[in-house]
């Protein structure tokens, strides 16, 4: 794969543009994130847009099923360390990034597909480890995985997640419905809840883990009353099996959608998002945090 230059000093970045593209990087690009409010570095494992979901309010144009391809984890690691030091410098802050949100808060595998179909994965977390020891950052800036879960159950996984937990980092997994009929129609998920459940519950033991909900308008709320109380039954059961999640990351749609669907999407009014937030706190006493 060709070596690109160092990030570009254009870039300008903003909540409802994730382009990961505008850093002209390979791997590694800068978003200002709802959920994460500041900005987030982030490793993207999927530049062939594979995915192994197909989530109709997702960002990525031109998205296919499939993994990660091979990758050049030299690259990866030259260009973490050179927007790590641009990130770390307050001119660049400055100049690419709106007060209020200038602030370096985590680097996340992320991206444009499924960042655990990587077999890499567990080299990918010892690359961005190498990368924080040189700005003596272990420990001080979290690293974040955010993963549909679907491929917890896999070893490489397993090892990743526990060298994950090692560095202080945490997960972010993805769950936006819990019926069949919803995961199959929002997510085109093939993974069942009872997988899931599984392998939420496996790496919430494993690493520090939030659950991640999307919440939009799909001709409809995606999260209707019994679609509600599927989802607040299923956190509570996984509480009474003594599973401990931080919390639950609720946001709405802030992007515009690049697949067959986004004609009828729209994003959730803020007091009905906050309502349920509200809701959902009061049903499962977790920390329920919401981005609109």
């Amino acid at each position: 794969m060709a070596r690109r230059e160092a990030p570009t000093q254009t870039v300008q970045l903003d909540i409802h543009d994730h382009d990961r593209d505008k850093a002209g990087l390979t791997y590694v690009y800068p978003v200002v994130s709802r959920r994460a409010r500041g900005v987030s570095i982030g490793v993207n494992l999927n530049p062939n847009n594979a995915c192994n979901w197909r989530c109709v309010y997702c960002q990525v144009p031109g998205l296919t099923f499939g993994r990660a391809p091979e990758i050049d984890l030299r690259l990866l690691e030259r260009e973490l360390e050179s927007m790590l030091a641009h990130a770390l410098d307050p001119r660049w802050m400055e100049t690419h990034v709106a007060e209020g949100a200038r602030r370096l808060n985590d680097v996340a595998l992320s991206g444009n597909g499924e960042p655990t179909s990587s077999r890499q994965l567990p080299l990918v977390v010892e690359c961005i480890e190498r990368v924080l020891r040189r700005f003596e950052l272990v420990g001080r800036l979290p690293v974040v995985l955010i993963t549909n879960g679907s491929l917890v159950h896999q070893a490489h996984v397993r090892s990743a997640l526990t060298q994950l937990a090692r560095l202080g980092g945490e997960v972010w997994f993805k769950v936006d419905a819990v019926r069949e009929e919803d995961r199959e129609r929002i997510n085109g998920a093939r993974v069942g809840w009872a997988r899931a459940a599984s392998n939420l519950e496996l790496c919430a033991r494993t690493c520090p883990t939030w659950v991640q909900t999307m919440v939009v308008d799909f001709d409809g709320s995606t999260m209707p009353p019994l679609a509600e109380r599927a989802y607040v039954d299923a956190l509570r059961s996984l509480g009474e099996r003594g599973v401990r999640l931080r919390g639950v990351l609720l946001y709405g749609m802030a992007r515009t959608s690049h697949q067959p669907q986004a004609p009828r999407l729209k994003c959730l009014p803020a007091a009905e998002l906050e309502a349920l937030g509200q809701r959902l706190r009061a049903a499962t006493g977790l920390d329920v945090r919401v981005s609109v």
